[in-house]
């Protein structure tokens, strides 16, 4: 499986542009290609995913963590260029796709294989909880469901093994002392202290960030 940051804050790769949000793309030999959030404007997510070499047109689904313009800023451009992608989109999402396939999520639930929902926590934001060989890789958007929450319904598809994206305030570090793979992202307030408490783990993120599993 293989994740790449499509938009993130920062940059990774020389050519791509920064803006305050969040997107991943997720491949995987045996299951769909997924978008996971759009970042907060289209131009920039565009021409990320132009320099990345990801046709929009082959999403097969999009994932929107939860309802806030750094994440969904993208989706309508996403929309116009790819009519066939499935959205799934948290319980306390208000907006309306008609003649979409749209999904909404309420409790934990599979996406694609080996890809899942962790559901809409405390009725804000779904994760993702990705099953690879190593084990459960979680993705999340902004973290604005606590992160004991996050990572408890994501460990029930298996044992976790690391983490990406946003966290905005989490500071309780004892809850990643055993993940091999760290990714603090967009929103993450305590940046530098994560990256200091877990050397060799905890790894920069930004735009072109390539994450094999």
């Amino acid at each position: 499986m293989k994740i790449t940051v499509v938009y993130d804050n920062e940059v990774k790769k020389e050519g791509l542009r920064a803006g305050w949000g969040f997107s991943a793309f997720i491949e995987s030999e045996k299951g769909p290609p997924i978008l996971f959030d759009t970042g907060a404007d289209s131009p920039t997510l565009v021409h990320n995913m132009k320099e990345l070499n990801i046709d929009p047109k082959n999403i097969e689904a999009i994932v929107i963590s939860h309802a806030h313009g750094d994440h969904t800023g993208g989706l309508s451009e996403i929309l116009r260029v790819n009519e066939m992608a499935e959205l799934f989109l948290p319980a306390s999402f208000g907006m309306t796709f008609p003649g979409r396939r749209v999904t909404m999520v309420r409790d934990a639930m599979q996406i694609g294989k080996d890809v899942f929902s962790t559901g809409t926590l405390e009725g804000i934001e779904q994760s993702l909880a990705l099953q690879t060989e190593k084990g459960i890789f979680v993705l999340t958007g902004c973290a604005h469901p606590a992160m004991r929450n996050i990572l408890g319904a994501a460990s029930k598809f298996g044992k976790l093994c690391g983490i990406a994206g946003g966290f905005h305030g989490f500071q309780d570090f004892r809850l990643f002392e055993g993940l091999s793979a760290i990714y603090p992202c967009h929103c993450t307030q305590y940046k530098r202290e994560i990256l200091d408490l877990f050397p060799g783990k905890a790894l920069q993120c930004g735009a072109g960030l390539v994450i094999e599993l």
